[in-house]
């Protein structure tokens, strides 16, 4: 560690304290060749495994921007969005790997965006899930009934259906 004052790389560490929820640790130093004490902290950095095989440090923006292009139209503030960045950067520390599957980080912003917005999540998810068809989103939102504890609406009925039931009351 160099010294921030004389550029010194001799420090000793005074003491050692938790931060930021254990995110990282701060450390009181003192410089060896000038005696100026200083802090530092130090975090865990966060790297993605991408499926290509290349890795990346984790930029809780990339995470906002991508939940941001879901909650486009929606009434979801940028307060919301900063809250669900911070909520997803804390459960991947959580987890206690530095290293975390693309794929964990998509699971991490689905949680909290379901909780934010439920249209948002159906768009992130129908892109993350990689949704094939109409199935796909019916299924996902009988899901999100079915917890709810709303039951699915029944079936519409086709137009001839309609039809021959609205003249058959009618005469």
């Amino acid at each position: 560690m160099h010294c921030p004052f004389c550029r010194h790389t001799d420090t000793r560490v005074l003491d050692s304290r938790v931060a930021d929820d254990g995110a990282g640790i701060r450390r009181r130093r003192v410089c060896q060749s000038c005696e100026k004490r200083f802090t530092t902290v130090e975090a865990m950095q966060l790297t993605v495994l991408k499926k290509s095989g290349a890795s990346e440090p984790f930029r809780r923006d990339k995470a906002v921007s991508g939940a941001r292009k879901a909650c486009k139209g929606r009434p979801v503030t940028e307060d919301q969005l900063a809250c669900l960045g911070q909520e997803v950067e804390d459960s991947l520390r959580q987890a206690g790997s530095p290293e975390i599957a693309a794929h964990e980080v998509g699971l991490a912003i689905l949680a909290p965006l379901r909780k934010l917005d439920e249209v948002a999540y159906l768009r992130f998810a129908s892109v993350y899930r990689g949704f094939d068809s109409v199935e796909d989103f019916a299924d996902e939102i009988a899901m999100l009934k079915a917890e709810r504890g709303i039951p699915d609406s029944p079936a519409v009925l086709d137009r001839s259906q309609v039809t021959a039931d609205s003249t058959a009351n009618t005469g």
